[in-house]
């Protein structure tokens, strides 16, 4: 289910304060990168990716096969950094950067 403007405006004043959990380098989408993204996105719902991609269409392509790979949404682009979420049917209250962040 896409996000809502009311959501995505939400999210990002949550993502605007949070550090790059995912860098995705020269060497592209790994299998490793793409462990990791799946573990962040399980533990924490809402996270940052920076991209070290020197063109912009590189970044984009990277950007949408993460998504797609990840059924997580875009919120924002801004640069190389990105902004993904994917709702976690039960997420960790500690973890959850919506749940620790939600009385901004």
């Amino acid at each position: 289910m896409p996000l809502t403007q009311e959501q995505k405006k939400q999210y990002k004043s949550i993502g605007h304060h949070l550090k790059p959990v995912l860098i995705v380098a020269e060497n592209g989408l790994t299998e490793g990168v793409l462990a990791e993204l799946e573990r962040a996105l399980n533990d924490h719902e809402l996270i940052k990716v920076q991209l070290r991609l020197p063109e912009r269409e590189d970044r984009q392509g990277a950007i949408a096969e993460l998504c797609s790979v990840s059924r997580a949404e875009l919120v924002q682009t801004i640069g190389k950094m990105a902004l993904l979420y994917r709702k976690n049917p039960k997420p960790n209250r500690n973890l959850s950067n919506i749940s620790r962040f939600s009385g901004l």
